[in-house]
């Protein structure tokens, strides 16, 4: 599971702007919303005849890999580097 999110974004002739943001009491405060949304996904499984546990496992593999992930944006001048770790 991912434990810290680095944003940094790089604008024209302006210090760069750098986030750190812990993973994990972020999701302790949206704990409902995940809960919320793992009910959605659990019925959407249902109904679109979706095996539900391979569902939630593949979910999980999914965060388990984030880990170590780089996402570079850049738009014109401006740029936004994400890496989680």
């Amino acid at each position: 599971m991912p434990q810290l999110v680095t944003v940094k974004v790089n604008r024209p002739d302006r210090r760069p702007i750098r986030v750190w943001v812990p993973v994990l009491p972020v999701v302790l405060v949206l704990f409902p919303v995940v809960v919320l949304v793992v009910l959605a996904a659990i019925v959407a499984c249902v109904v679109f005849r979706i095996g539900v546990v391979r569902a939630l496992g593949a979910g999980w593999r999914v965060v388990s890999a984030l880990p170590g992930a780089r996402f570079d944006i850049e738009q014109g001048r401006t740029a936004v580097l994400v890496a989680i770790r």
